[in-house]
């Protein structure tokens, strides 16, 4: 295979995108856009944001220490792009976008209601590298829209349309998988490199968040050992 060569670049693609919400002392909440996001750790669960410096978000989150990942859709992307080009300097870009905002349970920020996935954070560390920082947070909580949860307790990103970012552009998440972690060294193979198409399914509650507790969601999974945080919000 012909390779071309670039210099230095980091090319890692592609990437989630996600709107981060902030609020600092005086109450003022920002939200602006984030592709480098990713996850760190599992025990404690932790994810990271890199931040330039001189955004106004990445005052309001040195302020407080606090913020908020929110997920968005394929239906929000044009919302997405402007929270990235346009400042909280000169606008309410909450106020421009019509985000509806519910305060989150465990952090002061609050989180964007028409996002599907919201994920509370309280920062734990910031690593100044140059044109960013990069923010290491720990994940105090999380909440998802009750549609995207199977009457198994099993979570259905695939289902949420989420986006990427790739190289400047933007693209929906596919549905169908093409593979499923250890199908490779399954016992049976055929089966197992062939996986299925998931079935999709619809609930009646398309916008009410459940929030997350292992030890409940445990009961009800059949593996409890990788069950994720679920309680449902009174």
């Amino acid at each position: 295979m012909a390779k071309t060569k670039f210099k230095g670049s980091v090319i890692l693609n592609p990437v989630p995108v996600v709107l981060i919400t902030t609020k600092n002392k005086e109450g003022k909440t920002n939200v602006f856009t984030v592709a480098w996001a990713g996850t760190i750790n599992t025990k404690p669960p932790m994810l990271s944001i890199s931040v330039r410096p001189e955004r106004l978000s990445y005052e309001y989150i040195k302020e407080t220490m606090e913020f908020v990942v929110n997920m968005p859709s394929a239906n929000l992307t044009k919302k997405v792009d402007y929270c990235g080009v346009r400042s909280g300097k000169k606008e309410d870009k909450i106020k421009e976008m019509n985000f509806s905002l519910t305060d989150s349970d465990n952090v002061s920020v609050p989180y964007i209601n028409e996002c599907p996935v919201n994920i509370e954070c309280k920062v734990h560390s910031i690593i100044p590298l140059g044109t960013h920082d990069l923010i290491l947070a720990d994940v105090i909580g999380s909440y998802v829209d009750e549609s995207l949860i199977d009457e198994k307790g099993k979570i259905h990103l695939e289902q949420a349309d989420l986006i990427t970012y790739c190289h400047g552009e933007y693209f929906k998440m596919p549905q169908d998988a093409i593979g499923k972690f250890g199908y490779s060294v399954a016992k049976n193979t055929v089966k197992a490199s062939t996986p299925k198409k998931k079935a999709s399914f619809k609930k009646e509650t398309t916008t009410k968040k459940t929030d997350f507790n292992k030890k409940e969601y445990a009961k009800k999974s059949k593996t409890p050992s990788k069950a994720k945080n679920f309680k449902k919000k009174k």
